[in-house]
Formats: structure tokens, sequence, C-alpha cells
């Protein structure tokens, strides 16, 4: 499957464009506003008059995921002429917690006959993707998956399965995370947090450091080569199986899963990470491989934000002369099981 086009939310901004200067800017300090240093997304970033008239009660969870799967669908270029036949997968870790939060406070504050019955229904996991289904017009199938291993992985195969049976000529496909204090405070329990805001997807330590983040990553995904192209899904292997070298590994490193060792063995070619640009998420996977999809299309291998590289492993920066015709993106659980991505130009 054809990867047509990309949206993105994230802590520096909105669409391909301001992820693609974040790439090429490297590492900004994370936000210290909160309980923890981390990568939020601003109000300002989720405000767009033509998209939040429709959306008028949706929460930030739900304005993500519109904001990056609209931008997607427009940044392909593809004019959907019968919308049964486009899919959309909406992918996260933890859902709409906040609103969800939110309606559980009210009904011990107030009983359950005053608890808002409109936050009721944005607390529910499949309400971000049913807006973005209603604001584009679909009448194509319409799910959401929940996953804490392999949220985007997941997400993937499953567009790549409607694709190959008929059933869809285009899938938008994405994930969505939110952060909110009762998260950041679930972080700071449980995770080691970097004191200087620095994430280090090269340390390969059992005990990693995370900064946590937030945002929204889509894509669109065809059955058929379009003419915004940004690169090919060859495969996306659960077993750890690459089936040859790739010019650029992209991993998933960000010390939000717990032990990252074993990427050490994924560094049998040039390796990325790009974590340290929007945060350390469960769903990160999504925007590494957006990182992966820009290096296709253009040609560059941007220099990784915190290169840090205790091991001498071969990192991607500026020096990478090579052609970039395939790459892996990797991520590695807490279980040692390993999903591999494969991407080629």
């Amino acid at each position: 499957m054809f990867i047509s086009g990309i949206g993105i939310v994230f802590t520096r901004g909105r669409g391909v464009d301001s992820f693609e200067k974040a790439l090429k800017e490297g590492w900004r300090e994370p936000s210290w506003t909160g309980l923890i240093p981390a990568y939020r997304v601003s109000q300002e970033t989720l405000t767009d008059a033509s998209l939040t008239k429709k959306i008028r009660r949706a929460d930030k969870f739900t304005r993500m995921a519109l904001f990056s799967a609209f931008d997607a669908y427009v940044n392909s270029g593809i004019i959907t002429e019968n919308n049964e036949r486009l899919g959309i997968i909406l992918s996260t870790a933890f859902g709409p917690h906040s609103t969800t939060f939110s309606f559980i406070d009210d009904m011990l504050d107030y009983g359950y006959a005053n608890a808002s019955p409109t936050k009721f229904s944005n607390s529910v996991h499949n309400a971000a993707a049913s807006y973005v289904s209603s604001v584009l017009g679909s009448r194509g199938p319409t799910v959401t998956l929940a996953q804490f291993s392999f949220p985007f992985q997941n997400a993937l195969a499953l567009a790549d399965i409607w694709l190959n049976e008929g059933r869809c000529e285009h899938v938008l496909c994405g994930c969505v995370d939110e952060l909110n204090a009762v998260m950041e405070y679930a972080c700071k329990m449980k995770l080691k947090t970097a004191g200087d805001g620095k994430i280090r997807p090269f340390i390969f330590s059992s005990s990693p450091l995370s900064v946590p983040g937030e945002g929204g990553a889509f894509f669109m995904l065809s059955k058929e080569k379009c003419e915004n192209n940004y690169g090919e899904v060859t495969g996306i292997s659960f077993s750890g199986k690459t089936n040859g070298k790739p010019d650029i590994t992209v991993i998933d490193s960000d010390g939000m899963t717990g032990d990252e060792t074993l990427y050490r063995e994924t560094a049998d070619s040039t390796v990325a990470g790009y974590s340290p640009l929007f945060g350390s998420m469960l769903i990160g996977s999504a925007f590494n491989f957006a990182a992966a999809s820009l290096m296709l299309k253009n040609q560059v291998a941007y220099n990784c934000p915190v290169p840090d590289n205790p091991s001498g492993i071969k990192v991607c920066g500026s020096d990478f002369s090579a052609g970039i015709n395939k790459i892996n993106c990797v991520r590695i659980c807490r279980s040692e099981k390993t999903a591999v991505i494969k991407i080629i130009k």
C-alpha cells in the first residue's frame, strides 16, 4: 500500500510542513508548566474556524484526531467521488481519558442524573473517529483500535487488509493520544523523567528516560500509487524479522516502554530516532513513520535531534551520502516482541 498523504498535530504545530521544519531544526526544550517536562499541544494549534464550527463541543483528543486526519486527506490531493470507498482507522493507547475522568468526576459530584450527556458521548473511544467520518462525509468503514503494545502497527495491518480485500480504495489511518494532569502524574510515578528534558534514543538503557508528549498523526493510504507519493509499505511484521538490510532503521526508543537494551541489536545499519521532537508516547511509532516517509520522498537523511551515542553506532545525520530506498521502522515492547514496518521509495 502507498502513502499518499500525511497530517500531523504535535507540540510544534500542525501539518506536515511543521513536522518537516522540526526535523530540520532539531531539538527544542519541552514545556515545564505541569508536574513534569512534557511536549504539549497548544490550544492555538487546535483553532481553525473552518473545522471547529463543525465540532464545537468536541474535546482536545477529538480535535487532534480531526485536524491531523483532515490534513492528511487534503495533503494527499485525492478527491473521493464515492466516499463509501474511504475507510477510517483511528488507533490509540489511552483514548479520550480527560473527558472520561471529567465525566466520572461529574457523576461523583452531582450524581448520575446530572452528569453531562455530551461528556459521556465524547468519552467513548470511537467518538473521535465518528467526528472525522462526519466532517469528511465518509460512509465507508470506520473503526477505533485501542492497544498499548503496537497501536499504530495494528492499524496499518488492518488498513492493508481493507485495501487488499477491495473494501476501500483509500484508508485514512492514524493514531492519537493526549496528555493531562492524571497522565502526567502516572508518568511521574511510573517512569523516569529526563531532568534536562532530553530523550536519548541511542543510550539503549534498561531504565531509559522519558519526556511525555501528545498529538495525532494520520496517513492517507492507497492501493494504487497516487501523484503525491511518500513511499510504499511493503511489510508489517510482528516477528522481528527484517528480511534484508535497510538503508536506515528508525527506532521508537523514547523511555515509554521500559527496557530498551534490545534496540541495540537493530543497529546493524544506519540508525535514526526522532522521539526528542515530539515526546514519549505509546503511539510514537506513527510520528517516526512520518519521519521515515519524508526521508524517502525528499531523499534527505534528517539529523537525529539528540545524537548522544555511547555505543558508537552509526547514527543518521547530514553525512549520510547513500540514496535512501528502504527504511525499517522498529518498535520493541517490554514483552520483547518486535514489530517492523518496511517502507520503500
